[in-house]
């Protein structure tokens, strides 16, 4: 089955989710060529004034392009994700970010964050349909790049409103939906249901991505089918494992499992994942990003346990891509 979101038809049905502070160009990048059919960056706030500094710059279109994909004349889909609560606003960033080379705006009604929420963002709009309807229009009206919306399915169990605000997003004419199995009440804690997402699948006739919880391609395939979604996103798994966009689309094509990885290409793309981020980032940075996901791969690989100390410690690139090699090579 072929997935569109608006003009850009995608290579498959398995998506990753945008995280704050992991899906930077180089994560992207690497789960991209693992096979993921589209990629969003970090959230960014829509206020300009805050674009100034290298967290925010490096989040926006301008810097975010990834390379080409498999084949090397296809390019992936840039999306770009805003966080905001004003209308003019929003609009304001989106067509800016259009501007410099963002392909697809998307729009977060999904992060249950305190910092976020308190400042009337992410998931916390869900309480409010009749801002939520004017941001739909504003964007919509503001560029002529298709725009995306991640949600929750409402502000509490008790109020779950992810249809109404599906029925909203397409009737502004946004291009997908991507759906989390959660309330914001909820944030991470407990199972994530798909009832609801199944509901807005019925309620809609564009694009249904469902999210939440899925960690292997036996999930990636019963969530499909429990919901009727269109495509799932991934995220927390995909972290430590980026390969699972491979292990997921070969299961979804084939219904069988992919061989293994051998353990020598598993060190290989550890290793020049690291490398990326200390060329993307810098020294300084670098190092302190490579941290989280080093901390990750040795959780995944305990034969690497015992270096985990010295990794999270090193100060220096050098000292820290030799403990990698040590660890993973």
């Amino acid at each position: 089955m072929s997935l569109a979101i608006g003009r850009h038809a995608l290579s498959g049905r398995v998506l990753l989710a945008p995280m704050a502070g992991v899906t930077d160009p180089p994560f992207r990048a690497l789960c991209s060529r693992f096979g993921a059919a589209l990629t969003c960056g970090e959230m960014l706030s829509a206020d300009q004034s805050l674009w100034h500094t290298p967290k925010s710059r490096r989040r926006g279109a301008a810097q975010a392009r990834l390379p080409a994909g498999r084949a090397a004349a296809v390019r992936p889909a840039l999306a770009v994700q805003l966080a905001g609560s004003d209308p003019q606003q929003l609009a304001a960033a989106a067509r800016r970010q259009a501007d410099e080379g963002a392909d697809i705006i998307d729009l977060n009604l999904g992060c249950p964050a305190k910092k976020v929420c308190n400042r009337l963002c992410g998931s916390a709009l869900l309480g409010d349909e009749d801002l939520v309807e004017r941001i739909f229009d504003a964007l919509v009206r503001a560029v002529t790049v298709p725009v995306t919306v991640k949600i929750r399915t409402g502000p509490d169990p008790l109020r779950r409103n992810a249809t109404r605000i599906a029925r909203l997003a397409e009737n502004a004419g946004l291009a997908a939906i991507a759906v989390h199995g959660r309330t914001r009440a909820d944030r991470f804690r407990g199972a994530a249901e798909y009832a609801s997402i199944r509901e807005v699948k019925s309620a809609v006739r564009i694009p249904v991505i469902a999210n939440g919880d899925i960690t292997s391609p036996a999930e990636a395939s019963a969530v499909l089918a429990a919901t009727g979604a269109d495509a799932v996103m991934i995220g927390r798994a995909a972290l430590g494992s980026p390969w699972i966009f491979r292990d997921v689309n070969a299961f979804l094509d084939t219904s069988q499992f992919a061989p293994p990885l051998l353990r020598t290409s598993l060190n290989a793309i550890i290793l020049q994942h690291i490398e990326s981020l200390y060329a993307f980032y810098g020294e300084y940075t670098g190092v302190r990003m490579a941290r989280k996901h080093l901390a990750r791969y040795c959780e995944l690989h305990p034969e690497a346990g015992a270096l985990r100390a010295p990794l999270m410690a090193a100060e220096d690139s050098v000292s820290q891509f030799a403990l990698a090699q040590r660890a993973f090579g």
